[in-house]
């Protein structure tokens, strides 16, 4: 029901505003015409800046560390917490994805540094020169789409600047590796077991549920019938263009994993009429919708993600519950959350 009030009370949550400028595209299909959004990457063309900054912060708190004797490759001091800011939901998925690619291949990626003699200072910018290393070969060495719209981030234009200086002996370095080693593509480094885990993994199918303060179950299946979208019964009977109804959750869907990319293109996604999370947590919040009472309130001790709170929200928007959401540090990042609930069609009533 777009433009009802939900029954929130306070609210905190690490999170940022979800608002961002999206500019219209038109993508063909096998089924018609369907209009689409950009959104935060545009895959193998490269990342916004922001992405690259926020991912080096990930990937400097989580690397691999080197015993004294053996580090060749130095990176700055990561005693201290980093300060993680994302524009939206997907900005924070592609920004932890891309900090973990550069962590699996961490060894790698520094004896291609290393090979080339590539030497820079200040070692606080290893991290994203690592990063942007990974997504460099990632894209097969080819130029990234620098996107009008991104404000420019001096650390990721001069790290870019650094390694496009160093492309074709970047690439040579990595070739020399892979017939040193009789790889046929660099996942060929990962032990077979973890090759097989990301192979199930990413088959799995994609979960979404519907914002009901944005769209309407009906109108939302009539959207994607007219995006070329087929429902069917079951995930066993997915055949590209198709998708699902959970039999638990009545406003959980499930779609084919081959189109992850296209379907956050859509603008049902930039508006916040779908929004991507694993059914655990939509499971969890149905259950604790069907053991209210009329007129119980709902105390959330720890709020793992703002989609949470605001998907209970939406479930219970016609009773009288009330929503408390504990651990509101500071009016400031009140006002952040309220911000974000509001862009979702879900405002609270403090």
């Amino acid at each position: 029901m777009p433009g009802s009030e939900s029954n929130l009370v306070s609210l905190h949550e690490d999170v940022t505003n979800v608002t961002s400028d999206l500019s219209e595209m038109k993508i063909s299909d096998e089924k018609g015409s369907v209009e689409k959004r950009t959104m935060t990457l545009i895959e193998k063309n490269g990342y916004h800046d922001s992405v690259y900054i926020n991912a080096a912060k990930i990937f400097q708190s989580i690397r691999t560390e080197k015993c004294k004797e053996g580090i060749l490759v130095r990176y700055g001091d990561d005693s201290v917490s980093p300060m993680l800011t994302f524009k939206d939901e997907y900005s924070q998925y592609v920004s932890h994805e891309l900090a973990f690619s550069a962590l699996k291949y961490q060894d790698l990626l520094e004896e291609i540094l290393l090979d080339i003699v590539f030497l820079l200072q200040p070692d606080e910018l290893t991290s994203l020169l690592v990063v942007m290393l990974y997504d460099l070969q990632d894209r097969k060495f080819q130029a990234r789409e620098i996107f009008d719209e991104e404000e420019p981030v001096a650390e990721v234009r001069k790290i870019e600047h650094y390694l496009n200086s160093f492309r074709t002996k970047l690439a040579a370095a990595l070739a020399r590796w892979r017939v040193k080693h009789d790889a046929l593509s660099i996942e060929y480094i990962l032990p077979e077991t973890i090759r097989k885990q990301e192979q199930r993994a990413s088959a799995v199918p994609l979960c979404v549920w519907i914002n009901t303060f944005k769209i309407s179950l009906q109108d939302l299946f009539s959207d994607l019938k007219k995006k070329g979208f087929t429902r069917v019964e079951s995930v066993s009977d997915f055949n590209r263009y198709t998708y699902c109804v959970d039999q638990h959750c009545h406003d959980v869907l499930f779609f084919p994993s081959s189109l992850k990319e296209e379907l956050l293109n859509l603008d049902l996604f930039a508006d916040c009429k779908l929004l991507l999370q694993d059914k655990s947590r939509s499971l969890a919040v149905h259950s604790a919708q069907a053991l209210l009472n009329a007129g119980d309130d709902i105390l959330v001790a720890h709020a793992g993600s703002h989609l949470t709170i605001a998907h209970i929200s939406a479930l219970t928007i016609h009773s009288m519950s009330r929503i408390f959401v504990c651990g509101v540090k500071s009016s400031a990042k009140a006002d952040e959350l309220r911000n974000l609930f509001s862009h979702m069609g879900c405002k609270s009533r403090c």
